[in-house]
């Protein structure tokens, strides 16, 4: 019996306790995962994803481990990141603006301004790419960069949409979780005019990841976030809308989304109909009052008759009849 409870243990590490066996940070861990560098597996008893051991076993195996690990997923802001690149911070953000390096993650920082984060290792390769040596290097921007950026163009929010939006798909186990990992991207206008169906959508959005770091619901920060995890760009929108009626198809084919059943609870009925159905018939004026009016049904509507006096005062009266008869 304990072999049985003890069993997954062995064989699947928590988040926490897979970043430890790894010499990582959990940050780091996650990160790991969200670059496809780390395999999980969904917690059969509804615990999270957790990390099986035979990948913690290969990771260990790998050359260079764990500082090769811990390589791969090194993250950092503008200032390090322009160091990386040999260029200045005004330089490394109008790159970034321009889509030539990608950000990976993000955060709020305390006066909630948004903190974009990149690999340290893809800074490193576009920096020894020869094609963008006129961007980096340059005393100049080129004209046609420098009029998309004069035009307000900044496309680092919509690349980190879509790394993000590999990842989710990557954990997608079947196409309704696919749909809702799409459906994260768009705001529940575009939702409802894909998914008309009351039903479906609500189905929908059971699968439907929110932002990472969203905060409290309602907070400037959770505001935030709900902008930088929607697409706001038409031909991002248009994509993410065949993208998603598509793998809607591929959903109901395979499991349809539940619906109300149509049931009625019975209505109980009297013995002597049983079988036929009871109705509720309106009920008349007459009945109304007649059922509001005091006293027995028979006696509804007589003429009210005399009552014989009761009390001294009866008393007194009948005294004085004897007194007068004699």
């Amino acid at each position: 019996m304990s072999d049985t409870i003890t069993t997954p243990h062995r064989l699947f590490f928590t988040p926490s306790r897979a970043s430890r066996e790894l010499g990582l940070k959990r940050g780091e861990l996650d990160l790991a995962v969200h670059l496809g560098l780390i395999r999980t597996v969904p917690d059969e008893g509804g615990g999270g994803r957790r990390v099986p051991r035979t990948e913690i076993e290969r990771l260990r195996t790998g050359e260079g481990f764990p500082e090769s690990l811990r390589h791969r997923v090194q993250v950092v802001g503008t200032t390090e990141g322009a160091d990386v690149m040999g260029v200045p911070p005004g330089r490394f953000t109008r790159l970034a603006r321009l889509g030539l390096v990608v950000p990976v993650k993000w955060y709020l920082n305390r006066y909630r301004a948004v903190v974009w984060l990149y690999l340290a290792e893809e800074l490193k390769q576009s920096a020894a790419d020869e094609k963008s040596a006129p961007l980096l290097h340059a005393r100049r921007m080129p004209e046609g960069p420098r009029g998309l950026l004069d035009a307000g163009l900044d496309l680092r929010a919509r690349n980190w949409r879509g790394r993000h939006r590999g990842f989710l798909l990557r954990l997608a186990e079947d196409p309704w979780e696919s749909a809702g990992a799409l459906a994260a991207f768009l705001d529940p206008v575009q939702i409802a005019e894909i998914v008309p169906d009351p039903y479906e959508r609500s189905h929908l959005n059971r699968f439907r990841p929110g932002p990472p770091a969203a905060g409290a619901p309602g907070s400037p920060a959770s505001l935030i976030a709900g902008r930088i995890m929607t697409a706001d760009d038409p031909d991002e929108i248009s994509l993410l809308r065949a993208d998603l009626a598509s793998v809607l198809e591929e959903a109901r084919d395979r499991r349809p989304a539940p619906r109300p059943t149509g049931k009625r609870t019975p209505v109980p009925t009297h013995p002597a109909h049983v079988g036929s159905p009871r109705t509720e018939q309106p009920e008349l004026p007459e009945q109304r009052e007649r059922r509001e009016l005091p006293g027995r049904p028979e006696e509804l509507g007589r003429p009210e008759e005399p009552q014989p006096p009761r009390g001294l005062l009866s008393r007194f009266r009948r005294r004085n009849r004897r007194a007068t008869t004699t």
